[in-house]
């Protein structure tokens, strides 16, 4: 975008040269930058609706603090766009969550400004209130500041920090800031110029020493003193929801209006020199600033490629119905069976259109649960409705599974309770990186005792893998990835596949020389790549399907057939589908050679899925490859 568009933003390279900006200046800033965001996003996609609604927000947090020796940490971190384009990223905007490019979240490694890595919710606070207790220690004088959504307030582990900053340490309270981004709220009649003055009030330094002074002054009279604090809580109380934030030690102040620079920069300043925990509580809209985002702000939250004049188009009519996604079979699923069985229940952890869980909610809304981002207490949740003779089915992203680890082994697996785990987003999901990738669930589960885990290979094995993990009275994962599949029709019945069993798919033609009968065990999606690779090796390919309980009659007859197993799997190596094969094979006393081929041991970057399959060389022409090598290197 030419520089001519954007004057005064094309000028900003780092923070420092908007601490020097007029307030009329910072304005004229924040329209420019929500323009060019705009732009930006519309070509290259990403998360829209969230750094719309951030803009003014980052300018003034950036105007005050001095970044990056104050501290700023975001929390999820879809919400940095501004903060990316105002700290000398401005120009890599076009490479943002492409391959080699940058990172739609904040990362250590991209920038000294992003303090802290991050992509998960919940995290700012603890991480903050770490960063503060290490200056305290190091003898720095430098602030902390998280700025946390509303969404984000809803786990637990937000509680727990704030719950930790409000005592002294070595008798010091910690020099910290909590930003409450309060985005689904609207801008009520009080956030407005009575509440802009009361924030500026109830921040600056003169309330500040009274109510210490006070404190000071009554504390050698406990009745007066607990009667001035009803007092004062009660006045707060009238025209501020932060009570809670009060109990914790923070003083709080809000809510004012995020988009109004002549009321967060005063605000900011005040609470910049305030000392101890202080808690700001501000309110935005998501997609301000661009009207469709502000009307539909889901829509907006990550669109692909759009014009920004025209907006989110539906995709043109065609003859061919569009294939339909590994979400949507789910949701049609949890639709079907729930319709068939009145025990079903489903749980989300606030990722309702994620998951594939709208249609659900509008048609058995006393049956659907959405418990927030709290994915703790959505497992163990799940398991008390249990004990009461419910079905629970826990739709949740193989990343997010991952918080929720503890719960799944101790509330659910030990005491074998009948919970599905419909693992969304298995293996590699592109753009959103390596904070997203289910790369770890096969390993994490299939060593857990009483859990089951299957591993579908298209659509319509997703549908009667649900089924057949559903008839189960025990713990059972699902895991599928993102988007769409080989394309295989989805039966409308509910009929489950066969409980532990895989299948040969294809058989190996002709009669091979010592050492060059292959055989490659594929689980999951990647039996197609696995098909076309040994189309071309003549090769005999099986469909697993089940990682736990593994067939192994059908290891052990593949074996007994060939020379070269190989595993192939949308998963880490270590621990995975691969090495239960091998396990297998020890335990059965055969020494058949091996080829694990899966995910490498290092976090994936972000990128299109097609490419960082090929780069991980789990496609078609990486498999044929890479089992060429082996055969050559052994012959």
């Amino acid at each position: 975008m030419s520089p001519m568009s954007h004057p005064l933003l094309s000028r900003i390279d780092k923070p420092a040269d908007l601490r020097h900006l007029s307030r009329a200046e910072l304005k004229q800033l924040a329209v420019e930058l929500r323009d060019y965001l705009l732009q930006s996003v519309s070509r290259t996609g990403g998360h829209l609706s969230s750094n719309l609604g951030t803009v003014e927000l980052t300018i003034a947090l950036h105007h005050v603090f001095h970044t990056p020796e104050d501290r700023l940490v975001w929390d999820v971190g879809h919400q940095t766009y501004p903060h990316k384009i105002l700290t000398g990223r401005r120009d890599r905007m076009g490479s943002l969550r492409q391959y080699g490019g940058m990172s739609g979240f904040p990362r250590r490694d991209e920038s000294e400004y992003d303090t802290f890595g991050t992509a998960h919710s919940s995290t700012s606070i603890s991480a903050a209130l770490g960063m503060a207790i290490g200056a305290q220690l190091r003898g720095e004088a430098r602030k902390a500041v998280a700025i946390i959504g509303d969404g984000a307030m809803t786990a637990g582990m937000a509680f727990e920090a704030l719950n930790n900053a409000g005592v002294p340490h070595a008798g010091k309270m910690p020099e910290l800031l909590v930003v409450l981004n309060d985005n689904d709220m609207s801008i009520s009649p009080p956030v407005g110029a009575l509440n802009r003055y009361l924030a500026r009030l109830m921040s600056g330094r003169f309330y500040m020493s009274a109510r210490e002074s006070a404190k000071q002054m009554l504390s050698n009279v406990p009745p007066l003193f607990e009667l001035a604090k009803k007092l004062e809580e009660h006045a707060k109380g009238m025209v501020v929801p932060g009570t809670i934030f009060e109990e914790f030690g923070f003083n709080y102040v809000g809510p004012i209006d995020g988009h109004d620079l002549d009321s967060l920069i005063p605000t900011l300043e005040n609470l910049k020199q305030a000392s101890g925990p202080q808690f700001l509580h501000v309110v935005t809209k998501k997609g301000y600033g661009y009207k469709l985002a502000e009307a539909d702000p889901i829509a907006y939250h990550g669109p692909g490629k759009f014009d920004p004049a025209v907006g989110l188009q539906k995709p043109a009519p065609t003859d061919t119905p569009p294939k339909p996604t590994f979400t949507q079979v789910f949701g049609r699923w949890l639709c079907d069976m729930a319709a068939a069985d009145p025990r079903l229940v489903a749980i989300t952890p606030a990722m309702r259109e994620g998951s594939g869980m709208v249609e659900f909610h509008q048609k058995f809304p006393g049956r659907y649960f959405d418990v927030g981002i709290a994915e703790q207490h959505a497992v163990t949740f799940a398991a008390g409705l249990a004990c009461e003779g419910l079905k629970p089915v826990v739709a949740i992203y193989s990343t997010f599974l991952q918080r929720g680890y503890d719960q799944l082994i101790h509330d659910v697996a030990i005491q074998n309770l009948p919970v599905v785990f419909a693992l969304d987003r298995a293996g590699i999901v592109g753009a959103d990186g390596a904070t997203h990738m289910g790369a770890f669930d096969i390993a994490y589960c299939r060593c857990i005792p009483n859990v089951s885990m299957l591993t579908p290979a298209d659509e319509a094995e997703t549908r009667q893998a649900l089924s057949a993990a559903y008839a189960q009275n025990h713990p059972v994962a699902v895991r599928y990835p993102r988007g769409t599949g080989a394309g295989v029709p989805v039966p409308t019945d509910l009929n489950p596949m066969p409980w532990g069993q895989g299948e040969v798919r294809r058989q190996a033609a002709a009669a091979k020389p010592a050492g060059q009968r292959v055989a490659i065990l594929a689980f999951g999606t990647l039996l197609y790549p696995a098909l076309q690779a040994a189309e071309a090796l003549d090769a005999t390919v099986a469909n697993m399907r089940f990682v736990k309980p593994l067939d192994v009659e059908l290891v052990k007859q593949l074996a007994a057939s060939n020379d070269l197993l190989v595993t192939v799997e949308e998963g880490c190596v270590q621990g995975g589908a691969g090495s239960a094969v091998a396990e297998a094979l020890a335990a059965a006393g055969l020494a058949v050679p091996m080829l694990m081929l899966g995910l490498p041991d290092e976090f994936v970057e972000h990128g299109d899925p097609a490419k960082l399959l090929g780069l991980c060389g789990l496609d078609a022409a990486g498999i044929e490859r890479t089992i060429r090598d082996r055969l050559a290197a052994t012959a």
